[in-house]
């Protein structure tokens, strides 16, 4: 969860098994016995993909896989929050990283409880393991996005849910386990989470080596609600800001672990409030970290933040730019907003990326308006944007999303509940415009030309060859 199922000194667990991570913050033994439970906090991560046509382009187009691995990689910002908030004088706390049930030969533990948290994806491996810990006398817990939609089929396989954001509800799940009284649900909707009273996620529980990036999130939800949209608006109807002193004293506790960090911010729109970030960004300066995050093409608007953004360590921005046939986005953003901004797409994309900060452009290809000249229409915005980073996906419909109960009234769902196929990649409806054939051959060649090695080192060389000379800010003083 996003701080959904979402410190201590640490030490590694004794078992090591394929890569998973387990870290804990259990004492040293001693002959008295604790009455301390011990809970696990397990992160499902890895994205798999079911389309074998697609897992081959990904092993000779490197540029396809580079933002699923830089995802797939990441740290459960959710658990760790949930961590922070779980006193070590009351629970011994282990975080665990399982990229691949498959490989898992070894039930890790023992452990008293379980939390679990993961994307759609792997909702079948969370239920499996989920299973194999309550046979072996384990409880679970399980929330998250999917947890909170489906929370009928998630109980069938977990002792109890927290449905919303975990925040709300963790210390009443605490309180009743070391009661023994663990409730079969945690219902957190009708108690909003004030980001303002957000705790210190357990940074420290990472194995730093194993990480890239770590996330830090300053927002929660999103004012645009895209239909296709499965992101913390399912947890939270606001938008809603965490105070900036929060921010950095996240920041700064990550840096005690880790002194140089890449940060990826877990916002679904960061810049929607200018004025917080007017503030926020130079004090993000003075920590010389260098950082990720998502935005709406509405950051364009204001070079002076665009220029402080670069000053603050702002290496990238993923914009959802959804379609390159402006009349597509009427059908997945209902307000107009996108529609409106199409026009102005290339040039907001060409003036962000002057101020040396890269776009990493976002494409759904195969929406109801398009047609098969939609292919040459994405090649043809990143050629002509020269885009540092491009993201193309399927349309896929998220349990809980608008765009999944309008394909489910309409009866194109092919894969209605075969979550292991809801990984942005695979098919999973019929398309309206052309055969779902046709789709993903089209998909396939997309992918193809977009991310060979020639198309991707043309569109990187300014900024590799160092051609590229970022603005500065324009200064009130033209002499200071």
């Amino acid at each position: 969860m996003r701080a959904c199922l979402t410190g201590g000194s640490t030490s590694s667990l004794p078992w090591d098994n394929l890569g998973q991570i387990a870290r804990s913050s259990s004492r040293p033994k001693t002959n008295t016995v604790s009455k301390r439970k011990h809970i696990a906090f397990v992160a499902m991560s890895g994205i798999r993909v079911c389309d074998e046509e697609l897992l081959e382009l990904g092993l000779t187009l490197p540029g396809f896989v580079e933002r699923s691995k830089a995802i797939a990689s990441l740290p459960s910002l959710g658990l760790l929050t949930l961590i922070g908030m779980t006193p070590e004088d009351r629970f011994e706390r282990t975080y665990l990283d399982i990229p691949s049930l498959a490989e898992l030969q070894d039930l890790p533990g023992p452990f008293d409880v379980v939390a679990i948290s993961c994307l759609t994806a792997r909702i079948p491996d969370a239920y499996a393991l989920a299973g194999r810990f309550r046979a072996a006398g384990t409880k679970v817990i399980m929330g998250g996005l999917h947890v909170t939609v489906l929370p009928d089929e998630a109980s069938r396989h977990a002792d109890a849910i927290v449905i919303g954001e975990g925040e709300s509800v963790w210390p009443d799940v605490l309180d009743d386990l070391s009661h023994d009284i663990l409730k079969p649900v945690y219902d957190a909707r009708r108690r909003p989470f004030d980001l303002a009273n957000a705790p210190m996620p357990a940074f420290e529980m990472l194995d730093i080596g194993r990480y890239n990036r770590i996330t830090v999130q300053t927002t929660r939800g999103c004012p645009l609600k895209c239909s296709f949209c499965a992101s913390s608006i399912l947890l939270t109807p606001k938008y809603k800001q965490k105070p900036a002193e929060k921010v950095l004293a996240e920041i700064d506790r990550i840096r005690e672990v880790w002194p140089t960090p890449f940060l990826e911010l877990a916002d679904d729109n960061s810049f929607v409030n200018k004025r917080y970030w007017r503030a926020l960004l130079p004090e993000l300066a003075k920590r010389g970290v260098r950082w990720f995050t998502e935005t709406d093409l509405s950051v364009a608007d204001d070079e002076e933040l665009l220029a402080l953004l670069g000053e603050a360590g702002c290496v990238e921005v993923l914009v959802g730019l959804e379609s390159a046939t402006p009349d597509a986005l009427a059908e997945i953003d209902r307000s107009g907003w996108k529609r409106k901004r199409a026009a102005q797409a290339r040039d907001n994309v060409g003036l962000i990326q002057s101020y040396g900060i890269r776009v990493n452009g976002c494409f759904i290809v195969g929406l109801d308006a398009h047609t098969e000249q939609v292919f040459d229409d994405v090649f043809d915005f990143a050629r002509d944007t020269r885009l540092f980073d491009v993201q193309i996906t399927m349309p896929t419909p998220f349990p809980g999303t608008p765009m999944y109960r309008q394909l489910a009234a309409e009866g194109r769902l092919t894969h209605p509940t075969d979550w292991e196929r809801y990984t942005l990649y695979d098919l999973n409806f019929r398309p309206k415009r052309m055969t779902g054939k046709r789709l993903v051959e089209g998909f396939h060649d997309l992918s193809r030309r977009l991310y060979s090695d020639e198309f991707t080192r043309w569109r990187r060389a300014p900024w590799l060859t160092g051609r590229l000379a970022p603005r500065r800010r324009r200064r009130a003083n033209p002499t200071a």
